[in-house]
């Protein structure tokens, strides 16, 4: 591995952990030429999956882009780097496992949308704008609505749930 800084070929490997789900071997490397460290990684290269796009044309899969969508929708928001690399991991990995070689936008989004609803309701309802191509208010208020309708029944059913443990232990 070369350095970054020096171009040298003098490393050693100071620190190696494992990450997203053992998918991903992140390594601290020290130059021996110049002194510093840098950070690789190391990850399982997808099969060749390409994307079909809109307007029909194929493109290879690009996690970073995926990742740099998901970022635009958490910015700001209390949502580690940790967090949104192990979404993107989650979405890559439902690609590899569905088996397909390839998938379409929708696909993609839908399954983004999934893991940020559980994530953080506020980068689902942006990254939703985006993807869902809104052009007006009245398309936030029907995807807010069904927001809130699904976080009230999950709601009510946690305190169904909760009151049925609680006369269980009278019994």
């Amino acid at each position: 591995m070369k350095c970054p800084y020096c171009r040298q070929e003098n490393d050693r490997v100071v620190d190696t952990r494992v990450m997203e789900d053992g998918f991903v071997i992140r390594r601290r490397r020290y130059c021996s030429s110049c002194n510093r460290r840098f950070t690789t990684y190391e990850r399982i290269e997808v099969t060749n999956i390409r994307v079909i796009k809109r307007d029909g044309t194929r493109v290879p899969f690009d996690r970073d882009k995926l990742r740099k969508g998901v970022e635009r929708a958490c910015w700001k928001r209390p949502v580690s780097e940790g967090q949104i690399s192990e979404l993107v991991a989650r979405v890559e990995t439902k690609i590899e496992n569905d088996g397909e070689n390839e998938v379409d936008t929708n696909y993609l989004g839908e399954n983004v949308l999934a893991y940020l609803r559980e994530l953080d309701e506020v980068a689902y309802v942006r990254f939703a704008s985006v993807y869902r191509k809104f052009d007006s208010v009245d398309d936030f208020s029907r995807e807010l609505g069904a927001l809130i309708n699904e976080n009230s029944l999950q709601r009510r059913r946690e305190s169904e749930q909760d009151a049925g443990q609680n006369s269980e232990s009278f019994d």
